[in-house]
């Protein structure tokens, strides 16, 4: 029996710590040689997203605390993990169920194919189906969607690969799952949710399908995420650092949330009879449909008694990461348009507490942004104005190392994971933690000043494009990083500017949050670039207008 009272508690109260030392460091520095308006502006700020930092920061420790010291630290998480022998005997019957539209057949299909050819090789191949579940409008990309499909389905038995095609796009991608479980899918009891750029072996998929035999009351199983195919440098070291971050907070969130786990959208198992009754979702007040559906169908389901679960491990389950800035900042605001709807939904009683605690979460993660940017340029103000005399050097620096830690913890507590552990090549891993990390400090600025300027304009009414996510790598022009990232590179030449105001130290400890923006038409051109296709095969970066 979970006990999950005792961990929530234990992780309140590491939160609660973590943002207590937090604050009283800040105190400590902005309050030496007296306040200043901006110093006062900096404490609020921090103290507003401390809770947060506290909150991953506790997750994070208590996930590598798990992932150390228990024997088993999946099943650990996991109970129903404890109940399921490697050999059980597949019984339900589980439809594979991809939603596409105006994608790229030819990257799609192959690992479709692969995964079934793997499914085939044991007795149980025929309890597995997939299902295209297509919102292509009519025209030349769905003539020739489908009969790549086709192509498909003859390599495999009759009945194995069914294609179907909404002539619209109601409630986009949750409309169109539940289109497809309410009319097509008789027969079966689990759905295996799919994106476009989604992978996962066979033996992940017979994993998933035993756990879900295992207890009845399982609604959703999400196992983490891992990327494939990293076309860039920025892929590949974006990937490297997601995969050690998320498997210790997915360890550490699923300690503590228990049955009322996280449900990301995509890589999931779900059983099909709840999910039908249950997450259906409704317009929002103003009338628009809700765009990041996951969150408000796990909380549904949490309401209604039904267990969703995450399975810290992402053997045999891919995605592809962003091939470059700009695609992460594309996908960045369709991310926070979603997940700012979700204000709409906090007083619902129907959606449960932790459901409700996830959605605040997922909105703060923008609308926390502009506060998380301000200390910056409060800071550079400060320097400019005389208000950094007297400020203790030490102590200054503990507090930026504090703040980067607590916001990093999960991903910092990966790589301490991996270097403990017997058997790794420590020398190559620590390089690849150096090189991770130098890409976060560029990063990172980057990221905060540009979700800063998206949550504003969301939140002041201007719409976002809910546009698809380009997966390929492709050369980014130079005149188009500049467009994109000149503002970025002024807004850091002026910050280091006030910084020099106040002498050479100011501006060495402000170098780290400065460099990102300043350098940031080159980062995002350099690191961006293909590694391993040609620039001409790649695909074009003019921004795409369709909804998904």
């Amino acid at each position: 029996m979970e006990r999950l009272v005792p961990r929530r508690v234990a992780i309140a109260m590491g939160t609660a710590v973590f943002a207590s030392v937090l604050l009283a460091l800040g105190w400590q520095v902005l309050a030496a040689g007296g306040w200043t308006v901006w110093e006062a502006l900096i404490l609020a700020c921090l103290a507003v997203n401390a809770p947060w930092l506290g909150l991953a920061a506790a997750t994070g420790l208590a996930g590598l605390g798990i992932r150390l010291l228990a024997r088993d630290p999946i099943a650990a998480v996991l109970p129903p993990l404890r109940r399921v022998p490697p050999d059980a005997a597949i019984t339900a019957r589980t439809v594979i169920a991809m939603c596409v539209r105006l994608e790229d057949m030819q990257a799609v299909l192959p690992p479709l194919d692969r995964l079934l050819r793997g499914l085939r090789e044991t007795p149980e191949s025929g309890r597995f189906a997939l299902a295209i579940l297509s919102d292509t409008p009519d025209g030349p990309a769905a003539t020739a969607e489908a009969a790549a499909v086709a192509r498909l389905a003859a390599r495999h038995p009759a009945g194995t690969v069914r294609y179907r095609r909404r002539t619209g796009n109601a409630g986009f991608k949750a409309g169109n799952v539940m289109e497809f479980l309410d009319h097509h899918a008789e027969g079966f009891e689990f759905a295996l949710l799919f994106d476009a750029d989604s992978t996962m072996s066979a033996e992940a998929v017979r994993r998933l399908v035993r756990v879900m035999q295992a207890e009845d009351r399982l609604a959703i199983l999400q196992p983490t995420i891992a990327g494939h195919d990293a076309g860039s440098a920025f892929a590949r070291i974006f990937g490297f650092g997601h995969t050690h971050g998320v498997r210790i907070w997915a360890t550490g969130q699923a300690w503590w949330q228990g049955p009322q786990g996280a449900y990301w959208g995509h890589n999931a198992l779900l059983r099909i009879a709840p999910f039908r009754a249950h997450c259906r979702l409704p317009p929002l007040p103003n009338g628009e449909a809700i765009l990041s559906h996951d969150i408000v169908e796990a909380a549904r389901l949490h309401a209604a008694g039904w267990a969703v679960r995450v399975l810290p491990d992402d053997a045999g389950s891919a995605e592809r990461h962003p091939p470059d800035v700009l695609a992460m900042l594309d996908r960045d605001q369709r991310w926070a348009a979603g997940n700012l709807q979700y204000r709409h939904l906090l007083r619902r009683r129907d959606l449960g507490l932790v459901g409700r605690l996830q959605m605040l979460q997922a909105i703060l993660h923008y609308a926390l942004t502009p506060l998380w940017f301000a200390p910056l340029p409060l800071a550079a103000l400060n320097a400019a104005t005389g208000g950094a005399e007297g400020t203790p050097r030490g102590a200054l620096v503990a507090l930026l190392a504090l703040g980067f830690g607590m916001l990093h913890l999960p991903k910092l507590a990966g790589y301490a994971e991996a270097l403990l552990r017997p058997g790794q090549r420590r020398v190559d891993l620590a390089a690849g933690i150096g090189r991770e990390t130098l890409f976060a400090l560029l990063l990172d600025p980057v990221a905060a000043l540009d979700r800063t300027v998206a949550a504003l304009r969301l939140l002041f009414g201007r719409p976002t494009v809910w546009a698809p996510q380009r997966r390929e790598a492709g050369s980014i022009p130079w005149p188009l990083a500049l467009r994109r990232f000149g503002p970025h590179a002024l807004v850091g030449l002026a910050l280091l500017l006030a910084f020099a105001e106040a002498g050479w130290f100011a501006v060495v400890v402000a170098l780290p949050a400065v460099a990102g923006l300043l350098l940031a038409v080159p980062f995002c051109v350099l690191t961006g670039r293909p590694e391993a296709a040609p620039a001409a095969t790649a695909p074009p970066l003019a921004a795409a207008t369709r909804r998904r």
